[in-house]
């Protein structure tokens, strides 16, 4: 019999040895996309620029959706799994803790804010977006800061933290609010522009994303003296910590590499879908640090 040559021996013998270590390791998360052969992705359907419909049927398109395509690419690499197959999943504010939590939704990437109470439930990748919480009113309305909406109608998103804020605000100050609680921001919205509600409050950003859909947008002002500043991160479930090294270095090298500003720009800077409006939200100094050092703290934390 033909002795093969060490070398080849050797390697051969490695990758027997390697191959079933291998899969052995896979844990939690990375194991389910293994075995299963599809990733399910977690969006938002009006969440705009980050997490929402296009043109195409259940298809979501999106600043924070362009950030979790780049995950996808870098789990393909991990696993070893080109045709890896990518299953988009709807959530809501209130649906996307449990459906994360569940193994529903493998990485929820939209428009989540990093906080503690929410660190209790899921685990969350480093952060991609900063914002602050602010109002959105008519200008004819005249509503120039939160004291402004004493005794008035002010809609939210239920499940936000900004529902949170508002209605801590509303019991502190007694200001007589009648807070709203929306379904999510497109109904906020419609409450807002059919005069349900004199202001909407939520992250600027979201805020702008509004805006540029309005039938009139020059008639519409984002205002008020941020009453938090939060940060936006991916989802996953918690204490997976394989999955989330794999999440955070995907978002790093794309932060590292410059393409960040590419992203960035097409959803904040550029004509954007529906309506080609174009949101003119520079890059913020909080979130230029966040991309130069890149962390998984809440804004809490900072």
């Amino acid at each position: 019999m033909r002795m093969l040559p060490k070398v080849l021996a050797t390697a051969i013998a490695a990758t027997l040895i390697s191959a079933p270590a291998f899969a052995a390791e896979l844990t939690g998360t990375l194991k389910k996309i293994k075995e299963t052969g599809t990733i399910t992705l977690g969006h938002r359907d009006a969440s705009i620029p980050f997490s929402y419909l296009g043109t195409e049927p259940g298809k979501p398109i999106g600043y924070s959706h362009d950030i979790q395509l780049k995950v996808v690419e870098a789990i393909k690499q991990e696993l070893g799994m080109p045709e890896l197959k990518v299953r988009y999943n709807l959530v809501t504010s209130q649906t996307r803790i449990p459906l994360v939590q569940n193994g529903t939704v493998d990485i929820e990437c939209g428009s989540t804010t990093n906080n503690l109470e929410r660190q209790k439930q899921v685990g969350f990748s480093v952060g991609i977006f900063e914002v602050g919480t602010r109002l959105l009113s008519k200008k004819s309305a005249n509503i120039n800061e939160f004291d402004d909406l004493k005794g008035k109608n002010v809609v939210t998103t239920a499940g936000t933290t900004s529902e949170r804020l508002l209605k801590s605000m509303n019991a502190e100050k007694q200001m007589g609010m009648n807070i709203i609680s929306a379904k999510d921001h497109g109904e906020s919205f419609l409450m807002l522009e059919s005069g349900r509600a004199v202001a909407f409050m939520m992250d600027d950003a979201l805020l702008y994303g509004e805006m540029a859909k309005a039938k009139k947008p020059d008639d519409w002002v984002v205002t008020g003296k941020p009453q938090s500043f939060e940060i936006y991160g991916c989802m996953v479930r918690k204490d997976d910590e394989a999955f989330k090294k794999v999440v955070d270095k995907a978002i790093a090298d794309t932060f590292a590499s410059g393409e960040i500003n590419g992203i960035y720009d097409k959803w904040f800077t550029q004509p954007i879908p529906p309506k080609g409006l174009n949101l003119n939200f520079p890059m913020s100094e909080e979130l230029k640090k966040l991309v130069a050092n890149p962390s998984d703290k809440s804004a809490e934390e900072i």
